[in-house]
């Protein structure tokens, strides 16, 4: 009796050195893994998420975002250059890995670039640069506006034969529209019979639009064509045009190829788009900060290509 209850100790004395041997694999599997890597943040400040274009810009940043494991915090300013300031002021105190900017106002945006340099966040914009003079941004990414300018004022004098006058509808205040109207009065200066008889802000905004138009057709109801900067200024403008039953043709050229403006198109109702690519934007927006962060060089600006839609390219599509 007395030798049975001694093999039992054994035993169980064997079982507990097992467990206890198990315990400590298991312990070292995971000391050897350690915890999960933390997952990179990146914040955003964008314009507005109301306008299309931004809208696919977003969806570009958070599926290539995804693609690369991060964390975006994303908000939105509304063209409000102070409200933005707020905004990047919270999102820095988080601390995150990378910041975007596309600033509300290409000036007012540098006393904010600055904050985040101290704070040692690298900074990165999308469609709207940084022009104060002040901070340091990693990498600008946007279309080539200068160049897409310069195609809606090969549209424009197509559509006008060479002859007319013309107004712009602006949004002066930021980079991306400074350059795209550059490119359009570039364009135009080999047409010396098409003059621009005025340039008028709606800040890109479609009700702005709407009201400038229906000022124009009163004060100057010669004109025969408009350069809208985005699409909203241009199906603004159209409203307007068609509320007024104009019987003579206004040349209506947008920006941005949004599926209304492109409707608008097929209807022939504007007669051409410059068109731009926000997702692609996005998506190289996010490369550019995976390659900062894991010590790559990266190109100070990168312009992403446009292209025109007209009732022409919609026939062969």
């Amino acid at each position: 009796m007395v030798r049975r209850r001694h093999g039992l100790s054994r035993i169980l004395v064997l079982m507990s050195g097992l467990a206890v041997m198990a315990v400590l694999v298991t312990g070292s599997d995971v000391l050897a893994a350690g915890p999960a890597p933390a997952k990179r943040r990146i914040a955003a400040s964008l314009l507005t998420n109301k306008h299309g274009f931004y809208q696919e810009l977003e969806d570009g940043l958070l599926t290539e975002g995804r693609k690369c494991g991060f964390e975006l915090d994303i908000t939105y300013a509304e063209f409000d250059a102070a409200k933005q300031a707020r905004q990047i002021e919270e999102l820095i105190s988080r601390k995150p890995d990378a910041l975007i900017i596309s600033p509300c106002d290409s000036t007012a945006v540098g006393e904010s670039i600055v904050k985040a340099n101290r704070a040692s966040i690298p900074v990165f914009t999308v469609d709207i640069a940084n022009r104060s003079g002040y901070g340091s941004v990693v990498s600008h990414i946007a279309s080539d506006n200068f160049e897409g300018g310069r195609l809606a004022g090969q549209l424009m004098a197509r559509a006008l034969g060479g002859t007319g006058k013309v107004i712009i509808i602006n949004h002066p205040s930021i980079t991306s529209v400074m350059d795209r109207v550059s490119g359009f009065r570039d364009y135009l200066e080999q047409y010396p019979a098409i003059q621009i008889v005025a340039d008028i802000p709606a800040w890109g905004q479609r009700s702005r639009a709407t009201a400038i138009m229906e000022d124009v057709l009163m004060m100057m109801p010669y004109i025969d064509g408009v350069f809208a900067i985005n699409d909203d200024s241009a199906l603004g403008a159209l409203q307007a045009i068609e509320a007024a039953r104009v019987k003579r043709r206004i040349v209506v050229v947008g920006y941005d190829g949004t599926p209304e403006a492109v409707a608008a198109i097929r209807a022939s109702k504007i007669y051409g788009d410059v068109v731009q690519y926000p997702r692609q934007i996005g998506v190289l927006a996010i490369q550019t900060i995976r390659d900062h962060l894991n010590g790559l060089p990266v190109k100070p600006h990168i312009a992403v290509g446009v292209g025109v839609v007209t009732t022409d390219t919609l026939g062969s599509r």
